[in-house]
């Protein structure tokens, strides 16, 4: 089980290096081959897929100052836009860089009301501790480094659907607005399936690992880098068989299932992030 802090920032680049040419990192099963995937579902938590036509090079796109995972051919290019929870209705644009001028590409985000659930938790995981409170602090800083990791696209970029990463019935559902102990908190942003302690946790798709550790909330963790922005989350492990910089094909195993960190019982909290954006991990996944 890999408890120590080789989630240090070196060993943080060293996953978020783009493969060398002809290194296979293995290919999706036939059945998450599909180009409509990740679905279009324009709405905060959701993404976008703004088409880019025909370039002979890969355009380059950003949200803001944030680059976006283009996807496609020289034939047909596409831009996939995370759109984060906290995003309000209305007029959106990103910004395109082709062969000619800058230009920017509107998209309008539509309106969308998440449940709310309320949970019972360990006292002590709500109202922190100036000890537990310093070691949050700590661990968010290291997190937002590793979220803000922009490695180069995979080789078969246009086929994003995923296998899920465990079977299991989801016992919780991405953009609920969460209170816990009575206290409002930030809305879920992941996908919790529940499972027994120990269960195999296996990779959605070809990927290298970026970062492992056990932190407060999240208890076990491991990221996954699949390339342009888009990274996989996995919490609560009650063991991880990875290291920082492990390369993964689909279905190779990186952890199990545990009630680790902030929980109520056993289970995986699946997160995925696009351009720094946590979004619906339904949406690449076969319907």
């Amino acid at each position: 089980m890999h408890w120590n802090r080789r989630n240090a920032l070196h060993r943080l680049l060293l996953g978020a290096m783009s493969v060398a040419p002809g290194m296979s990192m293995g290919a999706p099963p036939a059945a998450a081959a599909d180009p409509a995937l990740p679905r279009a579902l324009p709405v905060p938590g959701g993404i976008a897929r703004i088409p880019l036509g025909a370039h002979a090079q890969r355009p380059l796109a950003h949200a803001g100052e944030v680059p976006l995972l283009v996807i496609g051919s020289p034939a047909d290019w596409t831009a996939l836009v995370g759109i984060p929870l906290a995003a309000k209705a209305g007029r959106a644009a990103l910004r395109v860089k082709t062969d000619g001028p800058e230009r920017e590409v509107p998209y309008t985000i539509a309106a969308k009301a998440y449940a709310q659930q309320k949970l019972q938790v360990a006292p002590r995981t709500v109202d922190l501790s100036a000890q537990d409170l310093a070691r949050h602090e700590r661990e968010r800083v290291h997190q937002q480094q590793v979220m803000a990791v922009f490695s180069s696209p995979m080789p078969n970029a246009e086929a994003l659907g995923m296998q899920a990463p465990v079977a299991g019935p989801r016992s919780s559902s991405f953009g609920l607005r969460r209170v816990f102990n009575g206290q409002p908190r930030q809305p879920h942003s992941g996908m919790d399936i529940a499972a027994p302690t120990g269960t195999p946790i296996t990779a959605p798709l070809p990927g290298r690992v970026l970062d492992t550790g056990d932190y407060f909330f999240n208890g076990g963790t491991v990221w996954l880098d699949h390339g342009g922005g888009l990274l996989t989350l996995y919490c609560h492990l009650s063991a991880i068989d990875v290291k920082s910089g492990d390369t993964l094909r689909t279905g190779d195993r990186l952890g199990a299932v545990g009630a680790t960190g902030r929980v109520t019982g056993p289970h995986l909290h699946w997160g995925v992030l696009l351009n720094r954006t946590m979004v619906d991990p339904a949406l690449f996944l076969p319907a």
